[in-house]
């Protein structure tokens, strides 16, 4: 049977992050600021390395590029998939991403950025920035261009639970006080749009206004809307045409197969095993192509990616 591959996560400090991920997760953060966990991240902006068994120490990139039988003999040049946790003590910034067309053209030939959140926590009567009340570019420059921005933006409720689909295209910012898992394509591109005056290391971060124009949809398109939780089984949050997020709960014990090219699993709530190995809240693991049957057992709540079938070819 093919190895459980068990990552080491890498963080980044951000701006508006927080510590939460050493509160919630037990992990060893670089600081008061971090805001970013890419748990799952071949990405050259963070590369997650193996934590243990016959690939220990070898980055996921390295894997995907010189055993690509572990993933089902995938194409294309890098890992497809991102799975991060994002802690957000202050907002985030407004942005948008491009599509696989626009950064292919605009950013050195880096894929778009399709994304969706699992909110992981939120604060009471939480709500997030989706989408914008604009009904033409032409008014959609002028309310930038005047910060027009309690005119424009579209902010909605959440509470724990919430799952979002965020297409390239649509304006969104996660507020402070949110914790959200996010499965997204394998990219670091994203265009601020505005960022209340903030400074770092004294200056103004940069803003993308033009290329953010370039690319937000116009009018506004309602997202997939959030799907109501459940007590146990699985569950399909979305299929795309990058991606398929699913979530288990469990409550005693339960048996799948592994029948995809890999399967990425993030444990955010709970304790348990999987055949027999330990796993508990916070852990992020592979399972590999033809790994086969898995049993879960225990009380445990777990988010699952994989790639639909369409891209993998199988």
């Amino acid at each position: 049977m093919s190895e459980i591959l068990f990552l080491k996560p890498v963080f980044k400090e951000m701006i508006w992050g927080g510590n939460r991920m050493r509160e919630e997760f037990g992990y060893a953060i670089p600081g008061e600021h971090t805001g970013e966990c890419w748990a799952v991240s071949a990405h050259r902006n963070g590369d997650c390395t193996i934590a243990d068994g016959s690939w220990q120490g070898k980055k996921l990139s390295w894997l995907w590029d010189n055993h690509r039988e572990l993933f089902g003999g995938l194409a294309g040049s890098c890992f497809p998939l991102l799975t991060k946790i994002i802690d957000a003590r202050d907002d985030l910034s407004i942005q948008v991403h491009p599509d696989d067309s626009y950064a292919r053209l605009h950013e050195n030939g880096s894929l778009g950025k399709t994304e969706c959140w699992y909110i992981l926590d939120c604060e009471e009567n939480g709500e997030i920035v989706i989408g914008h009340h604009a009904k033409t570019k032409e008014e959609l420059r002028e309310m930038i261009g005047q910060n027009r921005w309690d005119e424009l933006i579209r902010r909605i409720p959440i509470q724990k639970g919430d799952f979002l689909q965020i297409n390239p295209g649509c304006v969104h910012a996660i507020k402070g006080g949110t914790m959200i898992l996010e499965t997204q394509q394998n990219s670091d591109i994203t265009y601020r749009v505005y960022d209340y005056g903030r400074l770092s290391n004294g200056q103004p971060r940069e803003l993308h206004v033009e290329k953010s124009i370039d690319v937000i949809e116009v009018p506004f398109t309602q997202p997939p809307v959030p799907i109501p939780d459940n007590n146990q089984g699985r569950i399909c949050l979305i299929q795309c045409g990058y991606y398929m997020v699913e979530k288990i709960t469990t409550v005693s014990d339960i048996t799948y197969t592994q029948d995809k090219p890999f399967e990425i699993i993030s444990v955010i709530e709970g304790s348990g095993t999987i055949n027999g190995v330990s796993i508990a809240k916070g852990a992020h693991f592979i399972l590999p192509y033809d790994f086969g049957t898995y049993r879960l057992e225990g009380t445990m709540t777990l988010i699952c990616s994989s790639v639909p079938a369409e891209l993998s070819g199988k």
